[in-house]
This record gives structure tokens, C-alpha cells and sequence, in this order.
């Protein structure tokens, strides 16, 4: 017998007499597992963190100009108050409710949104991790703007959800982590202004339907979502209360075990946040910045921010439900959006005791 015959015969045995078909790999005998004690279950905890529109109008990008000199755009004084507070989350989310134009315009306001992208690089550095972008304003320079403005938001180092690039970008679920935990961020809007989404690609955009959230809901639990945040753009616009249609469309999807919190926007002042069942809703968050000035109430603002905890393994609630008062300030000068919690300021005091109210409306324990 020749040696490499000799050979052959040996790893057959030690293999325990395995033979293989041709291109299939040998596998050794599995390993002897020793048992051991488990880990102590330790219960996990993440924050998450909203805000309103980010409503760019001209006097914004004015003050944004003015701000970086006179050559470009510098949103950073803007909103260099919330900074502490959307970095310090586990997870921020913004609403991008308008189009992203070129670097050097042209800009345009309502009715149709074209804003500086720059905004885009404020947001990441502030803290945002991800912006919901369905809106009403989603469609206002078409496909091109759609494109452009995912196109920013990634240069920008953000993620996204609610508009696309194709179909495949379309199906695959935003995923994000906030301390290791996987959450899903999904986003929908009630209208498009009477705009309406190009033949063969309503991809591009989602638009506001029940069994369209939820079975995303659900293609994100199978891709490892351990919780789900639906943003969802709907309501009255400059109504205080949940009108009826929030009103059932929020039950509608946190009674799915799949959904787990909603953050609303579109109205332009702050609504209510409430709990149905030990699943939240914030209703509206109002503006995060706009150049709103016809009542005092389009420059309040909100940021709720929700403490999940781990229940059991993979069982997670709302543990905590805070409300984190904004206020626009326009009043000569330059605008800028001031943190109003521990503000000194009377018109911050007196936008913080307007939403507080507003807030706790429906009986919400928050605070």
C-alpha cells in the first residue's frame, strides 16, 4: 500500500469513517459542550428623542447666510441650543419636511419647497441619527428633489425613511441601533398637496395606509427589529387637538404587537402625546424651526423623549415619557431656536407652560 494510501486510510478514521461526494466539505465530530451556569438576565434601556418639522423658510436660510459670513450657509447657531439634548439621546430623529435643493440654490418657499441642503450637515452634527422624510411637501420638485434629497441626507451621514430611490430601497426596512438594540424607523404621510406620485413608481414616497405600515411593521420584526417607531405625518394643520382620524389611526397601529411608538408631525403647533394601553403616541410636535411668525403658538415646539426598558428578554415598554419644550425666537435679531428647560427667558417660560398644557391634555403623565 503506498504511503498516500496509508494517508487516505488514516483520515478516514479519525473523521470517523465519513466519506464525502465530490466538492462537499469534511466536517469534524462536534465538540464536547460543557455546561456552565447562564448569564443573570440584565434588562436593557435606550432613549429615544423626536422633534417637529425642520420648516426652512427664507428668513431661516437668510439668518443660516448671515450667519456663515455671507458665503454659504450655516445652520449650526440655529439650533446650537437643542445640541445637548439630541446628542445626548440614544436615538434622535428629526422630520426633513421639505425638499433639499442644490448647494447654491435656487431656493424657494411655499407652495413649493426647494431649501439649502447645508441644513442637512447641521442635523448630523447636532445629533440626529435619522429623519423621517414622507410629507406633504415630499413631491414639491418632483423625483429629481426626492433623489437629491436622500442623495444629501447620506452625504450628510443621516438615515432615512419614508421616500426612495427604487423599488428595492423601497422593501428593505430602515434599521438603526441605539445601544445595541436594533429599532425600525418607518415614515408616512396623509397627503401630497394634490401632487401625485410618478405612474409605476409609488415607491417613491409612502403614503399614509394602515396594512401598508403594518406589514412593514412586520418585514422589520423578521429583519431583527426589536422595536418599531413609526413617524407619521398627519392631522389638522394648526388645530391643537388629535382630530378623529389620528385619533383611529393611532389605535389602529399600536394595537399591532409590531408597532411600538408613533411620532407625529405636519400641524405646526404642539398636540397631545397619550398612552393607549402602555404603547405612546405624541400626537404633533409642532415646528422644530420655521420662520412662522402669525401666532405665537407655530413657534412652540416640542421634543419627546422615551425611555424604553427591557421587561423581559426581548420584551420592551415605555418606562418614561418626557417633554422637552422648544421656542422659536424671531423677535429681532437673528432667529434661533432656544431649549426652553431651565431657560430664564419669559418667552421660553411661557412657550414651555403652553405645551406642558397641551402635552398633558389627555390625561398623559409626562414630564
Amino acid at each position: 500500500m503506498s504511503i498516500r494510501r496509508v494517508l487516505a486510510v488514516v483520515v478516514v478514521l479519525v473523521l470517523g469513517g465519513c466519506s464525502a461526494s465530490p466538492g462537499t466539505r469534511w466536517s469534524a465530530p462536534a465538540p464536547t459542550v460543557v455546561a456552565s451556569a447562564a448569564s443573570p438576565w440584565t434588562p436593557r434601556e435606550f432613549t429615544v428623542l423626536g422633534a417637529g418639522d425642520v420648516l426652512l423658510h427664507d428668513g431661516l436660510w437668510n439668518t443660516a447666510k448671515q450667519d456663515a459670513g455671507g458665503t454659504g450657509y450655516d445652520f449650526g447657531p440655529i439650533f446650537a441650543s437643542v445640541k445637548p439634548a439630541v446628542s445626548a439621546a440614544d436615538l434622535a430623529i428629526c422630520h426633513m419636511e421639505t425638499p433639499l435643493g442644490e448647494p447654491d440654490g435656487p431656493f424657494s418657499n411655499y407652495p413649493l419647497f426647494n431649501v439649502p441642503p447645508q441644513v442637512a450637515v447641521t442635523l448630523k452634527d447636532i445629533g440626529y441619527d435619522s429623519c423621517s422624510t414622507a410629507s406633504n411637501h415630499t413631491l414639491d420638485v418632483g423625483e429629481r428633489g426626492v433623489y437629491r434629497t436622500l442623495d444629501t441626507l447620506d452625504a450628510a451621514g443621516l438615515r432615512h425613511a419614508g421616500s426612495y430611490r427604487s423599488q428595492a430601497e423601497h422593501d428593505i426596512p430602515t434599521l438603526l441601533y441605539a445601544r445595541g438594540v436594533r429599532v425600525a424607523h418607518l415614515s408616512y404621510t396623509f397627503s401630497f398637496n394634490g401632487l401625485v406620485r410618478p405612474e409605476g413608481k409609488e415607491w417613491i414616497a409612502n403614503a399614509l395606509d394602515v396594512r401598508a405600515v403594518l406589514d412593514e411593521a412586520r418585514r422589520a420584526r423578521e429583519a431583527g427589529a426589536e422595536v418599531v417607531i413609526v413617524s407619521v405625518h398627519w392631522g389638522t394643520e394648526y388645530q391643537h387637538e388629535a382630530d378623529d382620524f389620528q385619533l383611529r389611526i393611532a389605535r389602529d397601529l399600536l394595537g399591532s404587537p409590531d408597532v411600538d411608538l408613533i411620532l407625529g408631525a405636519h400641524v405646526h403647533v404642539v398636540q397631545p402625546f397619550e398612552k393607549i394601553g402602555d404603547k405612546w403616541v405624541a400626537y404633533g410636535m409642532g415646528n422644530q424651526v420655521a420662520w412662522q411668525n402669525q401666532a405665537l403658538d407655530t413657534r412652540d415646539g416640542v421634543m419627546p423623549r422615551f425611555t424604553f426598558t427591557e421587561s423581559a428578554p426581548g420584551v420592551w415598554k415605555v418606562s418614561k415619557a418626557e417633554a422637552l419644550p422648544t421656542w422659536m425666537h424671531l423677535d429681532g435679531g437673528p432667529g434661533r431656536l432656544e431649549y426652553c428647560p431651565g431657560s430664564t427667558g419669559e418667552a421660553c417660560a411661557a412657550s414651555a407652560r403652553r405645551t406642558m398644557g397641551t402635552v398633558r391634555s389627555m390625561g398623559a403623565t409626562v414630564q
